[in-house]
């Protein structure tokens, strides 16, 4: 099986790239705008008439899209989320090499839901910022294409490679700033939110089952149970053997102090640090991920504890 794959120098690629690798029936192509991608190509500026050719060319069976922008203003979310699948589905169109299309969507497509309630694909997508507003409009483009084609919505992934500049990510990198400066409390807010962590190697399993699928429209990957952030901030303090004291501040989350994690000029009294989630979901977001199971032959295998660890080995290197 020829498989095109965009983005693999992505946090989401990397991982899509390996586990595609590792089926030895897959003849693996890199386009990217990165120096080691197979084909470098920047689906934000490029033209669908070149990708087209490009597709001719190669001629693969699947095409799968981890490319996009999770940071900046609306503009350039449009230029990296939108325009650059109205890009993919343009060129497939056009090209007779007749692909399957598996694009990465994400749960903020979704927008705030009702706590205690799980979010399924017939869900009014109602997405509460510019990211989930940029990515719904990908979504829509390719439900709208015409193409064999299947989009899966990822909730919150995790694991190895989480940004530092993640939710997750800026709280291992705090956890790990007091325990190198000797802190014995640490001071968060902002951990209130839930939400529906998904391994990122579980993502990876997801992608390859939906490649070999014939599944189309919508397929929400999450671990199907929300979690929330205090809960994730005690695992993750339990497996990095950080004896301090966690103290909550209350009230809802605000702005990333940017002296996350360091101490004010009293080393008695560190600065809080608050942990916002700004994928305009609200407080609560859990998966219905029955969809998975019964047509990709999917279910999450890795815990949240797992993939925690792997964050805090990650952020433990640079102590």
């Amino acid at each position: 099986m020829r498989v095109l794959l965009i983005g693999a120098n992505g946090y989401l690629g990397r991982f899509v790239a390996d586990r595609l690798l590792a089926d030895p029936a897959v003849q693996l192509t890199a386009l990217g705008r990165g120096d080691d991608a197979d084909v470098r190509f920047d689906l934000a500026t490029g033209s669908p008439g070149a990708l087209t050719r490009f597709l001719d060319a190669v001629h693969p069976q699947v095409v799968v899209n981890c490319a996009g922008a999770t940071r900046g203003g609306a503009r350039e979310l449009t230029r990296h989320n939108t325009v650059a699948v109205a890009t993919v589905c343009e060129a497939l169109r056009r090209s007779g090499c007749g692909a399957r299309l598996v694009q990465i969507g994400c749960g903020a497509e979704y927008g705030p839901s009702q706590p205690g309630s799980s979010t399924a694909e017939d869900a009014v997508p109602r997405p509460g910022g510019p990211y989930g507003v940029s990515k719904l409009a990908a979504t829509e483009l390719v439900l709208g294409s015409g193409l064999d084609a299947v989009v899966l919505r990822v909730f919150s992934p995790a694991g190895p490679g989480t940004p530092a500049g993640s939710p997750l990510g800026r709280l291992a990198e705090a956890m790990r700033r007091a325990m190198q400066s000797g802190d014995g409390e640490l001071k968060l807010g902002g951990l209130g939110v839930q939400r529906d962590f998904v391994d990122v190697r579980d993502v990876a399993r997801a992608v390859h089952a939906a490649s070999l699928s014939a599944a189309q429209g919508v397929i929400n990957i999450g671990s199907g149970r929300a979690v929330r952030l205090r809960d994730a901030a005690a695992v993750l303090a339990r497996v990095a053997g950080y004896g301090g004291a966690l103290h909550e501040l209350d009230g809802p989350p605000g702005p990333l102090r940017a002296s996350i994690g360091h101490p004010r000029a009293d080393s008695d009294h560190p600065a809080p640090v608050a942990f916002p989630y700004p994928d305009g979901c609200g407080s609560w977001q859990q998966a219905d991920v029955r969809t998975a199971r019964d047509r990709l032959g999917w279910r999450p295998r890795i815990n949240l504890e797992e993939s925690l660890a792997d964050i805090w080995m990650e952020a433990a290197c640079r102590i």
